[in-house]
Parts: structure tokens; C-alpha cells; sequence
């Protein structure tokens, strides 16, 4: 069976085939895991830059009288405080107060909000909204089949970007968007991503997709490279980034992952009295860097074991490191263990416990 058949694509579906994309199931979507080298791709938004299609991660769009109130309800950060053209990383939980997805909300206007969520949780987050905002002045439009996302990150992103936009990009703060004209396409231009470097996310209309990206890589020459979501998976890991499905999950809360800080208790909102609750308790465990000692790598469910030779936690993330040269991982641990090592296939293999993130980049 055609897996195109069964599994939803982005607009870039077809130049994925074309460049020779490995492409994979994830989240429902066909996506290239890898063009070539993921190492190579990797090192080129290290040191160049890199372009990604991100089309499968969901926007959803919430405007109205009260779209910042409803915001306020609905999420655990206060979208109110946004000044327009600035975006938030917060979350989405239950009324436990656990994560049903973390996300970055942009503020378009004194009334538009875009909401950008994971592609697996989209649809669920976009109905949460729908309910939560059913008080309030405000409506909420799931845009996602008619936008796609496009990241260009790494240290020569912006003067790539620059051969093809007049948009002020030096003067765009981190976690800030402005509108223009990209290659003559019209988009909303983020300073976001999530690769540890700097970089640009691109919304554009979903038919305008594939000639941006076309004049990125023409603009971009030798500078640039196509990358796929494993790449983007060590970039993220080496940066210390949560990934929604391991480091964030429906049955943690943000405190749970030590993202405590993006929650506002001093408001309102769905799932508040369950978080006060547990702002206010010990820890039961806490997040950490793990870099291995030999060239086993710790992967995700895989077992840590502490200084008493027990087990003590559990592996969320875990790959080679091409920055560092050797596997690295997050994992979760008890408060007050100490970790060792990790259960490789019943071996017991030593790592360090390392504070996050791994990498960082020295011209922030």
C-alpha cells in the first residue's frame, strides 16, 4: 500500500521525493527523516544553516474582543502580557494539570492570536480552545491544512534570508514576528525554532511552499541544506529542548519537567488548582543531562540505574551527540538519586550526569 495513501503530507511532499528524502511516518504525516547524512545535516546548522519543513506542525488562529482573555483561560501563560509581534512558549493541561501539549502562542494584533501547536496534538488542542473559549468574545479557526512552516536555522540564516526579504530581520527580536515578503511570498517571519541556533520559522500559504523554499536554496547556495526531522532531533536534544511524547507527556506537568516557570498562578485558568497544588510538594524527580563514557547510546525507555545499583529513573531521549562526539540523554530521575549508568540491553554502561543543555551557542 502507498504509504502517501494512508498518512497525510505537507505541500513539500513532492520535493521531498525529488531531493531524495528518506521519508517516515510521524505524527501522521509523511516526512523525511534524512536527505543524505543526518550527521552532515546536522553540522550544517551548527555552522551554516539549514532549512526544514515544519508543515506538519498545526496553527490555529484565535481572534475576538476577548481572544486574550480566553487565551488567559485556556493556557497556563498569560498571552494578555503579549505586546503584538511577540510570541510565548507555555502549555496546555487538563484539569489535573497535565500537559496535553506545550506551544507557542504569537500575538498578532490587540485581538489575533496565532497558536502553534504539535502536529500529533493539533487537533485536540485546537477543540480545547474551542471549548474553553465558548465564554468569551472570541473565535478560534484551525489553519493548519491551509499554512505550511518553514524553518531556515543556523548561524547564516539571516543573511541568507536577507538576499530575498527588505524586512528589518537584524532589528527582530528573539521570540518575535514581524509580516513581509520572502522571495516575493508574503509571510509571517518568526525568530523561533528549535535547534538551539538562531534561525527563522516562515508561514506561508500552503501553495506558496514550494517556490520559497526553491529560492531559499537558490539564495542560499553551498550555505545552506536541506534537513530532516532526524537532524532535527539531535539539535534539539543537544539544546536541551522537551519534546512533546518524552519529555512532556499527558501524564507530567509542567513542574514534573521543570518548566514551572512558563505557569502563572497569580491567574486564572484551566487546571490552576491542580498546579498550585503541586508548586507547592517536594519533586518526586527532576530532569538531567546524561553524557555516556563509551559509545553505547542511552535511548528513549531505557533504564538508569543510581549509585546503589538500583534503578532510579528512565530515559526520555537519547542519540550521538555530533557536536559533542559522544551519545548524550535526558532522562528522568528520583529527587536525591544519583545516577550512574544505563541499562544497555542488560549491560550497565557509565554516563555523567551533566547540567542541560548540552549545547548552547556562544553568540547569544
Amino acid at each position: 500500500m502507498d504509504a502517501s495513501k494512508t498518512l497525510k503530507t505537507t505541500p513539500l511532499y513532492e520535493l521531498h521525493k525529488e531531493l531524495g528524502g528518506n521519508l517516515v511516518d510521524f505524527a501522521g504525516y509523511l516526512m523525511p527523516l534524512r536527505y543524505g547524512s543526518e550527521t552532515a545535516e546536522h553540522q550544517a546548522v551548527r555552522t551554516s544553516a539549514g532549512i526544514f519543513d515544519i508543515s506538519h506542525m498545526g496553527e490555529i488562529f484565535v481572534t475576538g474582543e476577548q481572544a486574550a482573555e480566553a487565551l488567559d483561560h485556556a493556557l497556563v501563560g498569560k498571552a494578555s502580557a503579549l505586546e503584538a509581534g511577540r510570541a510565548r512558549y507555555t502549555m496546555i493541561v487538563d484539569p489535573e494539570g497535565r500537559v496535553l501539549d506545550d506551544l507557542i502562542v504569537y500575538r498578532l494584533s490587540l485581538h489575533g492570536f496565532l497558536v502553534v501547536a504539535n502536529a500529533s496534538n493539533a487537533p485536540v488542542v485546537a477543540e480545547e480552545l474551542r471549548r474553553r473559549a465558548a465564554d468569551f468574545e472570541a473565535s478560534v479557526d484551525d489553519q493548519s491544512e491551509n499554512y505550511a512552516l518553514i524553518a531556515v536555522q543556523g548561524p547564516k540564516a539571516q543573511a541568507i534570508l536577507e538576499r530575498l526579504t527588505d524586512a528589518d530581520l537584524a532589528g527582530l527580536k528573539y521570540y518575535a514576528m514581524i509580516s513581509g515578503t520572502v522571495g516575493g511570498v508574503v509571510a509571517f517571519i518568526a525568530r523561533t525554532g528549535y535547534t538551539g541556533e538562531d534561525g527563522f520559522e516562515l508561514f506561508v500559504e500552503a501553495g506558496d511552499a514550494v517556490p520559497l523554499w526553491q529560492k531559499i536554496v537558490e539564495a542560499g547556495g553551498d550555505e545552506v541544506v536541506p534537513c530532516g526531522l532526524s537532524a532535527r532531533d539531535t539539535l534539539r536534544l543537544e539544546a536541551g529542548m522537551p519534546l512533546y511524547g518524552h519529555e512532556l507527556t499527558a501524564e507530567l506537568t509542567p513542574y514534573d519537567a521543570g518548566l514551572g516557570r512558563v505557569v502563572r498562578l497569580e491567574k486564572d485558568f484551566v487546571g490552576r488548582d491542580a498546579l498550585a497544588a503541586v508548586a507547592e510538594a517536594e519533586p518526586s524527580r527532576r530532569l538531567v543531562g546524561l553524557v555516556a563514557r563509551g559509545r553505547r547510546v542511552p535511548r528513549a525507555g531505557y533504564a538508569v540505574i543510581g549509585d546503589d545499583g538500583t534503578e532510579c529513573g528512565v530515559v526520555t531521549s537519547g542519540a550521538p551527540s555530533p557536536t559533542l562526539g559522544k551519545p548524550i540523554a535526558m532522562a528522568y530521575v528520583g529527587t536525591g538519586s544519583t545516577p550512574v549508568a544505563v541499562d544497555i540491553r542488560g549491560k550497565h554502561e557509565p554516563v555523567d550526569v551533566v547540567d542541560l543543555p548540552f549545547y548552547r551557542r556562544t553568540d547569544k
